[in-house]
């Protein structure tokens, strides 16, 4: 049985101002999100890039195509509804933040780790407030409520569409400190991206790589550099 795709209906995919933001038209007809709200976007920038996914789509619709309209319509009906809850969520990470666990051996991976990560987390305690306590193996290591509460108080400051960016960034990375610095532009998305997989590059280097994890780590590296490019298209204007 042949599964069925939806057609394109339009011809033209434009951006136009609105009261709260910017919009996409299909031939002038407002793009809507899977919970039928009306697609508004913060930025021209990110407009322009939903527009060009629309215009850019042939015969047939391709929802894998449009990764930022998928992040935007995201944003818009799961993210705003339940802003504090993504939030606190994010915050969490705070407290089990990859930075922080580091290998008891052996030496180089260590080594590697510590520096790696030590920079970051300076960076963190300086320009977040929130120093971090680092521990060796997978015991729980607690972390001071002063800096996980300025984790919380920096994370609640993020719009909607910033947050849904910045959700994929943590998730991804498993690191609240590396997500804030991609959206800080302390670390650049693709050396970030690196720095969360140094676990993952020292098993490669010791026993060669498999192709199925290879490919799972293209697509997460995929998906990481797009919530960077999100969050730089939500602050262009």
């Amino acid at each position: 049985m042949t599964e069925w795709k939806a057609k394109r209906f339009w011809t033209r995919a434009e951006v136009e101002p609105h009261e709260h933001g910017y919009r996409v038209s299909l031939d002038g007809r407002s793009i809507r999100t899977p919970a039928k709200a009306e697609l508004l976007l913060p930025t021209r920038a990110l407009a322009e890039a939903v527009a060009d996914e629309w215009a850019a789509q042939g015969e047939t619709i391709d929802p894998h195509s449009m990764p930022v309209t998928r992040t935007a319509n995201s944003a818009i009906d799961k993210v705003t509804p339940q802003h504090a809850a993504v939030a606190d969520m994010l915050a969490e990470y705070g407290g089990t933040d990859l930075l922080c666990y580091r290998a008891e051996a052996p030496e180089e991976l260590v080594l590697r780790q510590a520096e790696a990560w030590d920079p970051l987390l300076d960076w963190a305690a300086r320009a977040l407030g929130a120093p971090l306590a680092v521990g060796a193996g997978v015991m729980h290591v607690p972390q001071p409520e002063a800096s996980i509460a300025a984790l919380a108080g920096r994370v609640h400051g993020f719009a909607p569409f910033e947050l849904a960016a910045l959700h994929d960034l943590v998730a991804i990375s498993g690191s609240l400190v590396l997500g804030l610095a991609v959206t800080e532009r302390h670390e650049a998305p693709e050396r970030a991206w690196d720095l969360s997989r140094i676990d993952e590059t020292w098993q490669q280097e010791l026993w060669g790589v498999d192709d199925e994890a290879l490919k799972t780590a293209e697509t997460r590296r995929a998906d990481f550099l797009h919530a960077a490019r999100v969050l730089l298209l939500c602050r262009a204007d």
